[in-house]
């Protein structure tokens, strides 16, 4: 077996790299950039193309209708019922489910998932913290009934719609427990080997990846139902110019992040088309408040400034083609609670009169990161260019995603210019990563800016206790509006998830809980 994993590498990147090639019909080609990746393991994926993968490769307990996203269906879950309190509740899985590998899919199997996570404490464990579990508690909170039956308690005040809702994110897919236990490394539960491997239940499972290079699925002989396409091999493409070239000859079945001309390039093209799909990403300015290298990051002047330095319309529609819409609330349009309020526009004489009030000095410098593609090198121009009308001078650093991503969790940083994805679809999902720091808590988005809101952190988990459907909007209502007005996020835009897909591949799609196609209804004419 461990001869024929480089061998089908080198096959399937040929195939597609011959100057007469069409892909293999078995096969569906995608080009991309993975710089990005830094882990497979769903416990530790937060990446785009990781994380908004791990959908293809592993089942959670319930998952989001792929036609009504916000209507949760049964996934390894058969059903579930109410446990002995409110705080509890009893699933029973799926008969004759199994893994990859061939196991079964078990109790124990869900346990050592969520046990995993929460023990790990890598980036998305977050989500899972969410319940209320923490490394010394979690044990006590899941009990296994019978091999095909699970509780699952919580001590969070938080309602069981909730709880569902998180237990749909990638965070809490199902990994094959009696396989990672044979690959584990002073107590890392298997976490360094399937940084680069799968141990899942779902449609496909990782067959080979090439940090930088590829990364190659292969379908799941045990997953219900089959998936229809025998292989799907990403390619790392780092020039967007050249994953449209590749796209528009037949090298490639499909190109994601391209820049906004070129997706409008393509519109025009045989043979080819620019499919859009709802995204539930906001893409955002933010300072972190912690870098004493630069003290204007923690000026609330600098942060009220932002709001009238970005030029909201002209990025969104003379850069981006407007294909981003303009959004200015931590919450994303489709999800409950979010509001569409959009105060500010650029104004660089109020900017400048609140600089001066705050006592920020002219040419005050900051360093600004970005992922180095499409759209973010194109925005962080724009905003180079309009702060500099106000005496700011941002200087622009261009880096792979997976460095952005690590310096961020860091603190590494004195501004970035990112985007945050609903990890599932209730609005506690963004409030509670954008409006929720206190000491020693999870690695949220304010912890990762050093932003220390301890009231705000409050009306957050009050907002995620409320059981009133119109209490609770009103609650977000307020949060956003408070993040809105005075906070270090500057949100900006709101994307739709655009992807070039040849016309002989059918069966793609995507919906508003997800980053990626889904893969296993695919199939090529």
């Amino acid at each position: 077996m461990k001869v024929r994993v480089p061998s089908l590498l080198f096959l399937l990147l040929m195939a597609v790299t011959r100057v007469d090639a069409a892909t293999p019909k078995d096969t569906l080609v995608v080009a991309g950039s993975l710089e990005g990746i830094i882990s497979l393991d769903p416990a530790e994926s937060f990446e785009t193309v990781s994380s908004g993968n791990l959908v293809n490769l592993y089942q959670q307990l319930v998952q989001s209708d792929r036609q009504h996203p916000d209507k949760l269906d049964p996934d390894a879950a058969a059903s579930w019922q109410p446990g002995p309190d409110a705080h509890s509740l009893i699933f029973t899985l799926k008969p004759g489910q199994k893994f990859s590998s061939g196991n079964p899919v078990t109790a124990d199997d869900v346990i050592y998932s969520f046990t995993r996570v929460v023990k790990l404490n890598k980036s998305p464990s977050f989500i899972l913290g969410e319940l209320g579990w923490t490394p010394d508690n979690v044990d006590g909170n899941l009990k296994k009934i019978a091999d095909d039956k699970v509780q699952l308690s919580w001590p969070a005040d938080i309602g069981s719609g909730l709880v569902l809702s998180i237990l749909s994110a990638p965070v809490a897919g199902i990994v094959d427990s009696k396989l990672l236990k044979e690959h584990v490394d002073q107590n890392d539960f298997g976490n360094s080997w399937l940084r680069s491997r799968s141990a899942g239940s779902g449609a496909f499972e990782v067959r080979n990846y090439v940090p930088h290079e590829a990364l190659i699925f292969k379908r799941n002989p045990n997953a219900k139902p089959l998936a229809k396409i025998e292989n799907v091999l990403f390619k790392n493409v780092g020039d967007p110019s050249t994953r449209r070239l590749l796209v528009l000859n037949g090298d490639a079945d499909v190109a994601y992040d391209l820049g906004a001309d070129q997706f409008s390039s393509l519109q025009k093209e045989k043979g080819v088309h620019v499919a859009q799909f709802p995204a539930a990403k906001v893409f955002y300015l933010a300072f972190n408040v912690g870098d004493t290298t630069q003290p204007a990051l923690a000026n609330p002047a600098l942060w009220e400034a932002a709001r009238w330095l970005v030029d909201y319309q002209g990025i969104s529609t003379d850069l981006l083609k407007g294909q981003y819409g303009i959004h200015q609330t931590f919450l994303p349009d489709g999800l409950a609670g979010a509001i569409d309020d959009q105060p500010y526009k650029y104004d660089v004489a109020k900017a400048k009169a609140i600089l001066s009030k705050g006592g920020i000095a002219p040419g005050t410098k900051i360093d600004l990161i970005v992922i180095n593609q499409p759209p973010y090198s194109d925005i962080a121009q724009a905003l180079q260019a309009s702060f500099a009308k106000a005496d700011i001078n941002l200087v622009v650093h261009p880096l792979v995603e997976s460095d952005v991503l690590t310096r961020m969790r860091a603190h590494k940083f004195q501004s970035i210019f990112t985007y945050w994805g609903a990890d599932y679809l209730d609005p506690n999902t963004n409030a509670s990563t954008f409006a929720y720091n206190v000491p020693n808590g999870p690695k949220t988005l304010a912890q990762r800016i050093q932003w220390v809101i301890p009231e705000i952190s409050k009306q957050t988990r009050a907002a995620a206790a409320e059981s009133d459907p119109t209490k609770r909007k009103a609650l977000y209502a307020d949060l956003q509006r408070e993040l809105q007005k005075n906070s270090p996020f500057v949100v900006a835009l709101q994307s739709k998830l655009l992807v070039a897909i040849r016309d002989n591949v059918k069966g793609a799609s995507q919906n508003v809980a997800g980053s990626q196609l889904y893969l296993d209804t695919v199939t090529k004419e």
